[in-house]
């Protein structure tokens, strides 16, 4: 008897279309990409407006090494090691330092900062509050977004989301296919809904109980200020933080492809390193740029460190490296008010942020695969040995 079934189709092999996130990605066409994201995606900007305030310049040789697995190695060893494509130092709000390794970087290339926007968006938030649009921390995510009253987040605060303490989603892992993060970037750069991968995201411990690194947390912000507001996120931050650090460029958010498009407010900003670095000197300053009072001294001094016992330095678990706290969208280096904090992104990207030495660098890269241990301790022991020199020097 001869079978009449028809034979199961072969499985589709990915389009381009679909992996475009990893083409992107890949080195060494990163290098280019981080640097031209504008050419590749719709993006909305954030206009520095007419106010300009060069930085003072103040050059200083740094002939010095830094320790590593037992080894010493020179900035230009970690610039190669690390795949550095930006690098600024800032002492006293002068540049002392500055180099542009990479093929397509120098001091007006806007760098594709991947999670230090997750920071930007934590001091946006930190605006609005002051100025009343946000009531306070302790309020839900579902009195900004009542469309998320069917979701695992509806029973989540401000202050779990901003912590990174919400209890939902899976470990942030970009080496399973199907994983959360994986499911965001398709969705973004496909065309697909990225609010519903989010909405579909389970509980997995009670809020606040523990730290789990989460780009889905930070996203929601990002749309609650939105909501909050009344403006996109890219509107907001040039009225009332990008236009009073005298900033050299726009910089710019961009966009999902899918309409109505939406920054990553976890993910998306762009900016000179050089603005940047003004980014950081505003965190060295309690939150003054100019004479004038940009973030509240309180919410910077938030992000500085936390009394959260599951946010001290070596307690974050699985999804953070034990030389790290967490604390307000940033990453934390010690539990004093005035040690260093950091913003981080994948592939490299770092705003260092040393208060007590009045240090701030700024480290743009290309690193072959999204997170790297290794190169990241390395890279913090090499940005501490920095700030320390100058501590001493000053």
């Amino acid at each position: 008897m001869t079978s009449t079934t028809e034979p199961a189709p072969a499985a589709r092999e990915p389009s381009w279309w679909d992996r475009q996130g990893d083409l992107i990605m890949r080195r060494p066409f990163n290098e280019w990409t981080f640097t031209h994201m504008n050419w590749l995606m719709p993006t909305e900007r954030v206009a520095r407006g007419e106010f300009r305030s060069p930085l003072p310049v103040d050059p200083h040789p740094l002939d010095l090494t830094y320790r590593f697995d037992d080894a010493d190695f020179s900035l230009a060893d970690l610039h190669r090691r690390t795949f550095t494509t930006a690098f600024v130092v800032l002492h006293h709000g002068a540049i002392v330092h500055e180099t542009y390794p990479g093929a397509f970087a120098g001091p007006r290339t806007r760098m594709q900062l991947f999670s230090i926007s997750k920071s930007v968006t934590s001091l946006l938030i930190g605006i609005a509050l002051n100025d009343g649009v946000i009531g306070s921390i302790k309020d839900r995510v579902t009195d900004y977004r009542p469309d998320f009253a069917d979701t695992a987040y509806a029973e989540n605060t401000l202050a779990d989301l901003l912590d990174m303490s919400s209890g939902v989603g899976d470990l942030e892992t970009w080496e399973v296919a199907d994983s959360g993060i994986r499911q965001f970037e398709q969705a973004v750069m496909g065309g697909g809904d990225v609010a519903q991968v989010i909405r579909a995201a389970r509980r997995r411990t009670a809020a606040g109980e523990s730290f789990n690194y989460s780009t889905f947390d930070a996203q929601i912000l990002g749309w609650v200020l939105e909501a909050a507001t009344g403006k996109s996120i890219a509107s907001y931050a040039s009225e009332r933080l990008w236009r009073h650090l005298g900033a050299d460029r726009d910089a710019y958010y961009w966009l999902t492809r899918a309409r109505p498009r939406t920054a990553i407010g976890a993910g998306s900003f762009n900016a000179t390193a050089r603005d940047m670095a003004r980014l950081g000197q505003l965190m060295v300053d309690d939150g003054v740029a100019n004479g004038r009072q940009v973030v509240p001294r309180d919410w910077v001094r938030r992000s500085r460190g936390s009394h959260e016992p599951q946010l001290a330095v070596g307690a974050l678990g699985p999804s953070g490296y034990d030389h790290y706290g967490y604390a307000n969208q940033w990453w934390t280096l010690g539990s004093e008010c005035f040690h260093a904090f950091t913003a981080l992104g994948v592939h490299g990207q770092y705003l260092y942020v040393d208060p007590t030495a009045d240090v701030v660098i700024v480290k743009c890269s290309a690193w072959p695969t999204q997170d790297d241990e290794s190169r990241d301790r390395e890279t913090i022991a090499a940005l501490r040995r920095v700030a320390d020199h100058f501590a001493i020097t000053r």
